[in-house]
């Protein structure tokens, strides 16, 4: 279980996820031994799955954004496995969710342009195991992107 200075390492690193040990350390309080035993206990516990940088998609000619809801034929156990394989394996989709209700999937899907996504569209997504629908949307500004969770 996380404790108060356990959140608030998680914060600090949600802020800066390449702050150094002995700069985290002073923010929580507490002298760099216990603060790294702390960070080592959260990332060997799972609740800190990894380090990564936040990239501006325009700067990498990936600027075209798009959710694409979609609804399966069948929900059996190995057409979702073998569906959620593929998303999981596409580049493109960079994030997906599982939904209760119609539709059962979300997908946050990333081109260079709408060119590039129509060539995902039909010949990725559409290929998708165990698909009976797509539906698009086109993303028009990212407001929040990757949220900090209120800890």
């Amino acid at each position: 279980m996380i404790d108060a200075i356990d959140r608030s390492i998680l914060r600090s690193l949600q802020k800066d996820g390449r702050m150094t040990a002995t700069a985290l350390a002073a923010e929580v309080g507490l002298t760099v031994a216990p603060c790294h035993r702390r960070l080592k206990d959260l990332e060997a516990d799972g609740v800190i799955r990894g380090y990564r940088a936040e990239v501006d998609l325009q700067s990498v000619g990936l600027g075209f954004g798009a959710l694409v809801f979609v609804t399966l034929r069948e929900t059996s156990q190995e057409t979702i496995r073998a569906f959620e394989d593929a998303v999981v394996a596409e580049e493109q989709i960079v994030e997906a969710y599982r939904l209760f209700g119609d539709p059962d999937y979300l997908l946050k899907c990333v081109a260079t342009d709408l060119a590039g996504f129509q060539t995902l569209y039909d010949t990725h997504l559409a290929a998708l195991p165990g698909v009976a629908k797509l539906s698009s949307t086109i993303v028009m500004r990212d407001l929040k992107g990757a949220g900090v969770l209120p800890l």
